[in-house]
């Protein structure tokens, strides 16, 4: 990692934080998609299979500043990342219409 060794040090204790809050996200996931249809279950996987790809990405990278600057404030930052993914967006919209057409 780059940077001061006061910012390499700080850096490291937010990339475990980090980790850890997509280890949180990965594990309510699969609990939510427990009790679900299959469809669900499924959706959730590739879901999973998002966040450990942005997980990859974002713990990969190697300047302490930008940990610093980027993630030093947590709260919501992996549903975030999460959230404004393409593919991700695909499966809501998708679920959105089964539900649509399930009300009918």
């Amino acid at each position: 990692m780059t940077g001061t060794p006061n910012q390499i040090e700080l850096a490291n204790q937010i990339r475990s934080k980090i980790n850890a809050d997509f280890d949180r996200v990965a594990a309510a996931l699969r609990t939510a998609s427990e009790l679900r249809s299959e469809d669900f279950r499924a959706e959730t996987t590739a879901v999973i299979a998002i966040l450990e790809e942005k997980r990859a990405e974002i713990l990969g990278k190697d300047r302490a500043g930008e940990f610093i600057r980027d993630w030093q404030e947590l709260s919501g930052k992996v549903a975030q990342v999460i959230a404004t993914d393409a593919r991700y967006q695909a499966i809501r919209a998708d679920r959105e219409k089964r539900r649509d057409v399930a009300s009918l």
